[in-house]
């Protein structure tokens, strides 16, 4: 993986803020990379919680990103598609969008946003799923990077 993905918000490995989070604002945070290779036609994104208890849950699915976009503003609007023509997926809540961190309370969970550099736009149209879009990429990925940050909720209830 030589691109290289990051966020203003949080560094690698540490807590996502809760204002990104169903605690808090529930709005994406800005995203920003570099090193996409110059061939590469389009973007995809796709962010997921591997430690859910249920398996692995999708929080965002985007794709068709123009390849010359160094990267995602914050609070990306929960519509099928963008203005700059990127399409968003379905995630594990069943929604269009980001759907933000909400772990069960004291479990700390691991988030990752891998985007992935295609050398073609995937023929699927707005609210995929992670897996149609997988399956889409499939041989066409050029190159690929990846952002973890991490959320636990306070478990108990509040005293008083």
């Amino acid at each position: 993986m030589s691109i290289s993905i990051s966020s203003p918000e949080f560094n690698k490995g540490e807590k996502i803020p809760p204002k990104f989070t169903g605690d808090g604002d529930n709005i994406s945070p800005r995203l920003e990379w570099s090193n996409i290779p110059e061939k590469a036609k389009s973007l995809a994104l796709i962010m997921d919680d591997p430690d859910a208890p249920s398996g692995t849950f999708t929080h965002w699915v985007i794709f068709n990103i123009p390849a010359d976009s160094p990267g995602l503003p914050e609070a990306i609007a929960n519509e099928s598609q963008l203005p700059d023509g990127s399409l968003q997926g379905i995630n594990s809540a069943g929604g269009i969008g980001y759907y933000g961190p909400y772990p069960p309370a004291g479990s700390r969970h691991r988030y990752y946003f891998t985007i992935y550099a295609l050398d073609e736009k995937p023929d699927l149209k707005a609210r995929a799923s992670k897996e149609r879009l997988l399956k889409a990429i499939e041989g066409h990925i050029i190159d690929q990077g990846r952002l973890f940050g991490v959320y636990q909720r306070k478990s108990g209830f509040p005293m008083g």
